[in-house]
C-alpha cells in the first residue's frame, strides 16, 4: 500500500512539473521554459526538477509525449461517433486542427521546433521515448483509420496522410499568428474547403 502511495505521489510531481512547463510555454513561448522558472512556479528547488528530468531534452520528450497523446485523445473523442468515413474524417480534421489552433506555441514545440532547433535527436536519446512516441502517433492514426474503407494497412496510411494535410493547414494558421497577418479565409473556411477535398 506504501509503495503504491509513493508511485501516485511521484506521478503527481512528474504531472505537476509537465504542466508548470507547459503552462510557461503557452503564456511566454518556448524561451520562457526553463528549470529555474519551472522550480519557481511549483515554489521548489531546480534540482527537484533536474531529478525527475535531468536535461532539457528530457523535459521537452516528456511534454512532447504529453501532448501527442493528448492529440491521440481529442482524435478519439471526435471520431467515436462517427457513421461513415466521410463523417469520421470531417470530425478528425474539425477537431484536430481546433486542437492545435488554441495553442500554436505548443502546436510549434510539437511539430515545428524538432526540425528547426534540432531537438529531435536529443528527444530520441531519452530511453523509451521513441516507442511512446510511436503508440501516441499509433492510437492517433488508429482511430480514424477504423473508420475508413480499405485494408488495415491503407485505412492506416489514409489517416497519416489526412493528418499531415492537417498539420499543413495548422502550420499556415500558426504562421499567419506569428507575424499577426490573417488569412485572407477563416479557419472555419479552410477546414471546410479541406474536407471537402478530403472526403469521397
Amino acid at each position: 500500500m506504501l509503495n503504491q502511495e509513493n508511485s501516485m505521489a511521484e506521478m503527481k510531481t512528474n504531472k505537476k512539473i509537465l504542466n508548470a512547463a507547459q503552462d510557461l510555454l503557452s503564456k511566454g513561448g518556448a524561451n520562457a521554459v526553463s528549470f529555474d522558472k519551472v522550480a519557481a512556479e511549483l515554489g521548489i528547488t531546480k534540482q527537484a526538477v533536474l531529478y525527475w528530468f535531468p536535461s532539457k531534452s528530457a523535459l521537452l520528450a516528456a511534454m512532447f509525449i504529453d501532448w501527442l497523446d493528448t492529440e491521440a485523445q481529442a482524435a478519439e473523442k471526435a471520431v467515436k461517433s462517427a457513421k461513415t468515413a466521410n463523417e469520421a474524417i470531417s470530425a478528425f480534421v474539425t477537431e484536430i486542427v481546433s486542437f492545435h489552433a488554441e495553442n500554436f506555441d505548443r502546436f510549434r514545440m510539437m511539430y515545428l521546433a524538432p526540425q528547426t532547433l534540432k531537438v529531435g535527436s536529443q528527444v530520441s536519446r531519452k530511453e523509451g521515448a521513441m516507442d511512446e512516441i510511436h503508440q501516441a502517433t499509433s492510437k492517433l492514426y488508429g482511430y480514424l483509420a477504423e473508420k475508413l474503407d480499405g485494408s488495415a494497412a491503407e485505412a492506416r496510411q489514409t489517416a497519416f496522410v489526412i493528418h499531415t494535410s492537417v498539420l499543413g493547414l495548422v502550420m499556415m494558421l500558426a504562421l499567419a499568428d506569428s507575424v499577426s497577418d490573417p488569412l485572407a479565409h477563416s479557419e472555419s473556411e479552410l477546414v471546410n474547403s479541406l474536407v471537402a477535398r478530403l472526403i469521397t
